[in-house]
């Protein structure tokens, strides 16, 4: 017997029962072959007296003997598996455990047994407590390891950290692809971007629900998942750990797993903001209960600071909370309000302080409030509402009956201290990045045109950070006719994509993108120059090289061909002259 066939009866002798090696045996040492054979199946077989007569049935139906057996087997083993899932749930609880480790303790040895396996791992996953010997066992074997089901894995992990690690990291890095790609994605377009799914669909991706299954109601796993989390953020500055860290809490939520929701202080708050974010805005009612969460935590406690601060350092969370802050601005213009006379106003600053803040406060574990800075209330804030006035003065006065003095310009300066702002203050550069991309929302040429120096230098480099530009890309598919123009074209391109392109080979991506879809409004010399200025160099990645090769076939595609350009000239021959058909 090869090892396959020796795996076939792993177990059997320890049992006491006769295996193929028996057989063989028998058969080596027996004078007569054909007796042996028999005595060997009458021992071994079926002991059903019933059995023996109509045993003769079935060889005159030309039926072996073993696919009777393995029948009568499988029926057996099924048998034997629903009876094992009826014991888990069956009399008292120590009871039907008590039944299920004796059975455990007589059938383990046959573990390795491909056909009895089934029924030890059954066994195993509904005990709530595997004994330590028999996890030690499974886990030391890859095989039995890879075939046992997670309700047991979970209790081989939860006291092997390094070992639930390597099986988490794979779906980690999955994870951060996946929103890497939705980034990247050649697809551009104002209504269905990065933010367009809502929260329920994004708990539905598979690593979200992969790791859902795999913690179950194990807040140990949970705990060792939120580390990994953290760890990981601290040591990439990766935002979509954030969105992860969020999300899971949420897809536990939707499965009602209150032993980890309750334990889990940030529950309720991420919970509310949930909410929010689904609607894109954080409405009064939510303002107020989100207020209440952050001024509720009690001295002594502040640790769950790190926590509240990394759940709204998502950027799903920054997003909204940015939308807000935009809307709310334009709503006190409207109200001759200032800033600081807004507490929702002053709340959606705090939580944007909150969220920014959370690699400092993970990093140096000192668990406060960031402190805000007055100016930025005071000064940038007004400077932002009086761009929206702006605006409004030049749409009334181009609605004016024009004087003699012609057309009031539209205001082509930016204030210093805005530039500034956006170099030295995290949430001011935040927020002006958001109202940036509003103004391109709207179609406004000129505000956009306006602000676009500002960008070029911002607080560690934030407008070329993935999310901005694959927000920007989109909303500037919305001023598609402007590309026609050289002036919009060096702005936009000379003036702020490529001053990056060179150091950061994700500006390079963004461009090429966004050249892939308007390539055929941008004029044909600009386009030229841009394709110069955008070829790859040797140190340019495998992305950047793809794109520029699909932008090159775009371009070729576009170009008349050398046969259509040599007959041009014979369409300038005088034409003969048709006769007009007569009318009947």
């Amino acid at each position: 017997a090869g090892p396959g066939q020796a795996a076939m009866y792993a177990g059997l002798q320890e049992l006491g029962v006769a295996n193929g090696e028996d057989l063989k045996e028998t058969l080596t040492n027996c004078t007569e072959p054909l007796k042996a054979i028999e005595q060997f199946q009458t021992e071994n077989g079926v002991l059903l007296p019933s059995l023996q007569s109509a045993l003769p049935f079935l060889d005159l139906h030309g039926t072996p003997r073993l696919e009777f057996h393995q029948s009568v087997f499988d029926e057996l083993r099924e048998k034997l598996l629903e009876r094992v899932s009826a014991i888990a749930l069956e009399g008292k609880v120590e009871e039907r455990y008590k039944k299920l480790e004796d059975l455990l303790e007589k059938s383990f040895s046959l573990v390795k047994m491909p056909s009895i396996q089934p029924v030890v791992m059954c066994v195993m996953k509904h005990l709530p407590k595997v004994p330590e010997k028999k996890l030690k066992l499974v886990m030391a074997d890859k095989d039995l390891y890879k075939a046992c089901a997670v309700e047991v894995k979970r209790q081989i992990w939860q006291d092997n950290q390094a070992l639930f690690g390597d099986e988490v990291s794979p779906l980690l890095k999955q994870y951060i692809l996946e929103k890497e790609n939705i980034l990247f994605s050649n697809d551009i377009s104002v209504l269905h971007n990065f933010f367009s799914l809502s929260p329920k669909t994004r708990r539905q991706g598979e690593v979200v629900q992969k790791l859902t299954q795999m913690i179950g109601k194990n807040v140990k796993l949970y705990d060792m998942v939120l580390q990994f989390l953290r760890t990981l953020f601290l040591r990439t500055r990766n935002v979509h750990y954030c969105t992860l860290r969020a999300e899971l809490l949420m897809s536990l939520h939707d499965l009602e797993i209150s032993e980890i929701c309750t334990v889990d202080p940030c529950h309720k708050f991420t919970w509310c903001l949930d909410a929010c974010i689904r609607e894109k805005f954080v409405d009064n009612k939510r303002a107020r209960e989100l207020q209440g969460f952050l001024d509720g935590v009690k001295k002594g406690q502040e640790q769950v600071l790190g926590d509240l601060s990394m759940i709204l350092c998502d950027p799903f969370a920054i997003n909204t909370l940015a939308l807000s802050t935009i809307r709310h601005l334009q709503d006190l213009v409207g109200q001759d309000t200032l800033p600081r006379e807004s507490p929702d106003l002053l709340l959606l600053l705090r939580m944007l302080s909150l969220g920014q803040g959370a690699w400092d406060m993970i990093d140096s574990q000192v668990f406060k409030e960031p402190k805000m800075e007055a100016e930025l209330i005071t000064k940038f804030l007004p400077m932002l509402m009086s761009f929206v006035v702006d605006d409004h003065t030049f749409n009334v006065d181009q609605k004016l009956p024009s004087e003699e003095k012609g057309p009031i310009p539209y205001p082509s300066t930016i204030p210093e201290a805005f530039t500034k702002f956006l170099q030295e203050n995290r949430i001011a550069c935040e927020i002006g990045l958001y109202y940036i991309l509003h103004i391109t929302k709207q179609r406004n040429k000129n505000a956009f045109l306006r602000l676009l120096p500002a960008l070029v230098e911002t607080f560690s480099d934030l407008a070329f950070s993935d999310i901005f530009l694959h927000l920007l890309t989109g909303n500037l598919t919305l001023l598609g006719d402007e590309f026609t123009l050289e002036e919009f074209c060096t702005s936009l391109f000379d003036g702020f994509f490529l001053t990056a392109c060179s150091r950061k080979e994700n500006v390079h991506r963004h461009v090429l993108r966004l050249l892939l879809h308007l390539h055929h409004k941008v004029a044909p010399a600009k386009l030229e120059s841009l394709q110069k200025a955008l070829e790859p160099t040797k140190q340019s990645g495998e992305a950047v090289k793809e794109l520029y090769n699909q932008l090159t076939e775009k371009l070729e595609l576009r170009k008349p061909s050398p046969a259509e350009v040599t007959e041009t000239p014979s369409m300038e021959l005088p034409l003969p002259t048709v006769p007009t058909p007569a009318s009947r």
